[in-house]
């Protein structure tokens, strides 16, 4: 009763200028098309380029359970908009080439284990927040799907009166699928689990009594869509699909409530119960629609377009999806040590650091703080059964959400746990932090000196190494001083340095350095490498990382002046047509498909040209969200929302330029008025003036001395003004 006065509500009372729930203007498609022209890529592409690889199924915030259709096993979401065809419906999901646990499908009439998906057009498919819904033209079944955090709320109707069937298809995922079981658990109940990367158990109730469960055996053992080999299993068994009969349809539509867990089968039964069993699917998608419309109204804009505001609460939704929950009602989680624990708080999924700790993990700590506050716990869990604070994919970046949070006034996580795992990264080599003990000695990874490099060649990355160990040792150091560990803190306060000893001052840009001293000869500023020198990138896009010491940066490149006409040339020189995943959507060799160049936009702040800076954030907001034949086409991936969290924040004029410090660079919002629910409290940001180009930025009637607004002034709920101006 209470949720549903909520939302009632959230109708009426919604902001004056939307005049509709805040779900309503959110679009799950986004981000799902494919790009394929060569002038929105920067290349002429030969295969299928890697778009925002996100979702468009029913999830709650940051939940257990991902609710969504799968167009193409190994593809990064499992689905792609172009596609045509749809082989289930399956729980979990981020958008990294993993997961999709459990995939099931309603099915009728005669079909084969190589010859089951459906064909379904976008004319009867529907999108929204904790909500999907399409037809499947070949079994006649209008599918609808809703969540709760975790259980997924299935509702087939079968227009062909025929026998209603459902399709588990457990030997397939995202993942290689090494074992799993299914039986029935009562009249109308089943229950089993699914072990690829993860084992996850679930507990299923019907509307329908189960006639019987068959298997349906495949010609050939499955194999992922893209040719990848994680699904082929060569034992006959472990390769048949699991078929549940009901029998005939009646009049009410077949409706499968499931829960999940990643603990037991009995966990997946009590996270049924306590969270939707006694609900039906209209109520289920009702409280979903309340936990995002309260979600999405903590941030309030007024004016802007409807096609501007459609893409913030869009973007802002996609922001708030990952990590995702892995602990059962009770509390219990099974933790890195395979043991099964309960320690006070809700266990998460290790964030994608690389991605995501430049604005994300922020973003979610000042929207979900008690969310935000748990993920810190579960990597501190990890932390103690490996002896390091865990890591994702390049850099050792828990050090940068760790203390940007505590700096922001987060408290509720083992502070001195967090920081001895965290120094620990940063001084023992280990996992986290490959070649530190060279980084240490020498002040830089050294590379490799490699003949006729390609894109695909791999080595140490050292040009991005050094810059990111740089800047985390620069956030551990910020924890130090906090907590008092001064001979820690300047230490790493001279270690945070290092990135300078990677400049070449007679390239003008970070070069690879040989462990003797010399650089590397084969260097071309322009070619991009994978895991040559840099990490998925080109020299110009490891050209300027250094938010810790920007003003040293432009020391290095001759002062304010040479600083600034590098800057123009990052952003004007054309891309050359290269192909290679990861990198698209270009402005000159800038490149908004992929994250390690996201604040160079902000840079132009620092030479005293905020109009530049406006110019190329506003070309990105305006442009880089809404590509690709039908407008629904990110410039690259959105990697578990950092993408998203980009526009979030660069829209309403706080970006997080260095996420370990407590403050925020203030550019011009895109919406009149903006009210931020921040802690207790609220504060506003107004835009005023009739341009474009940062004139000065007020807060609590007094201007600030230059374009950095401190979380804790946020906190005291006063109004941000920003002044513009025409550009001259």
């Amino acid at each position: 009763m209470k949720n549903a006065l909520l939302f009632a509500l959230m109708l009426l009372c919604g902001p004056a200028s939307i005049g509709r729930p805040y779900a309503d203007l959110v679009n799950p498609l986004l981000g799902t098309e494919t790009m394929w022209d060569s002038a929105e890529l920067g290349f002429q592409p030969t295969r299928r380029t890697w778009g925002a690889e996100v979702y468009p199924g029913s999830s709650l915030p940051c939940a257990m359970v991902q609710l969504s259709p799968v167009t193409m096993f190994g593809s990064g979401a499992g689905y792609q908009y172009e596609d045509t065809l749809i082989y289930g419906f399956s729980h979990t999901n981020k958008g990294h080439w993993n997961l999709n646990h459990v995939p099931i499908l309603p099915v009728a009439g005669n079909i084969t284990a190589d010859d089951y998906a459906s064909p379904y057009s976008h004319g009867r498919e529907e999108a929204h927040p904790a909500y999907y819904r399409v037809y499947l033209e070949r079994y006649g079944v209008d599918a609808e799907l809703t969540s709760s955090l975790r259980c997924g709320y299935h509702r087939y109707t079968f227009g062909n009166g025929g026998e209603m069937k459902l399709l588990v298809n457990l030997p397939r995922s995202n993942e290689r699928v090494r074992d799993w079981s299914i039986c029935k658990a009562g009249p109308n109940a089943f229950s089993g689990y699914q072990a690829a990367g993860e084992k996850i158990y679930f507990y299923a109730v019907a509307n329908y009594s189960i006639r019987s469960i068959d298997s349906l055996r495949p010609s050939v053992p499955p194999r992922d869509g893209d040719g990848a080999p994680g699904n082929r299993r060569p034992e006959t068994r472990r390769a048949a699909i699991p078929v549940i009969s009901f029998g005939r349809a009646g009049k009410a539509p077949l409706e499968i409530r499931i829960g999940f867990s990643f603990v037991s089968v009995e966990g997946a039964r009590k996270n049924l119960e306590t969270e939707i069993a006694g609900n039906d699917f209209a109520t289920v998608r009702r409280e979903g629609e309340v936990a995002w419309n309260e979600l999405l109204g903590r941030i309030a804009v007024e004016g802007g377009t409807e096609r501007q505001q459609r893409t913030f609460y869009s973007t802002l939704y996609r922001s708030m999806l990952w990590p995702a929950l892995r602990s059962d009602v009770d509390g219990a989680f099974t933790g890195r040590d395979g043991r099964v624990a309960r320690k006070g708080f809700r266990y998460y999924t290790a964030p994608s650091f690389w991605d995501d700790y430049r604005n994300k993990l922020i973003l979610l700590g000042m929207l979900m703080p008690d969310v935000a506050c748990d993920v810190i716990s579960s990597c501190i869990d990890r932390g103690r059964h490996t002896g390091f604070m865990p890591t994702f994919f390049h850099g050792d970046h828990a050090s940068v959400f760790v203390t940007g949070s505590y700096l922001r006034g987060l408290r509720n996580f083992d502070l001195r746990e967090a920081y001895r795992l965290m120094l620990r990264n940063a001084t023992v080599e280990g996992p986290s932090r490959p070649f530190l003990q060279e980084y240490i000695d020498k002040g830089y990874v050294s590379e490799l000196e490699l003949t006729a490099p390609r894109i695909e060649t791999k080595a140490r990355a050292g040009v991005t190494k050094t810059q990111e160990y740089s800047y985390d040792d620069y956030a551990v150091a910020l924890l130090a001083r906090e907590l008092g560990d001064t001979a820690s803190y300047e230490m790493l306060m001279r270690r945070s340095t290092n990135y300078r000893n990677l400049y070449d001052p007679s390239t003008r840009f970070m070069r690879g350095r040989l462990a003797d001293g010399e650089w590397v000869k084969d260097f071309d500023p322009c070619f991009p490498y994978y895991h040559y020198q840099v990490r998925e990138a080109t020299g110009w896009m490891s050209a300027f990382f250094a938010p810790h010491d920007t003003e040293g940066l432009i020391a290095l490149y001759g002062g304010v002046e040479r600083f600034e006409a590098k800057l123009d040339s990052l952003f004007t020189i054309p891309w050359r047509g290269y192909e290679a995943h990861n990198l698209s959507g270009f402005l000159g060799q800038y490149c908004h498909g992929n994250q390690p160049d996201h604040g160079y936009p902000f840079l132009y702040h620092f030479v005293g040209k905020p109009g530049k800076s406006q110019v190329v954030i506003d070309s990105l907001l305006n442009r880089y969200y809404s590509l690709g034949e039908h407008h629904l086409a990110y410039a690259g991936m959105d990697d578990a929302g950092e993408t998203s969290s980009w526009y979030v924040l660069s829209a309403i004029g706080l970006y997080t330029y260095s996420p370990a410090d407590p403050a925020y660079l203030v550019s011009v919002p895109l919406f009149d008025r903006v009210v931020f629910r921040l802690g207790e409290g609220s504060f506003t940001i107004t835009r005023r003036g009739g341009g474009r180009t940062l004139e000065s930025v007020e807060y609590d009637g007094r201007r600030i001395n230059g374009v950095f607004i401190s979380h804790a002034d946020l906190l005291r709920g006063r109004e941000l003004v920003v002044r513009t101006r025409q550009e001259r």
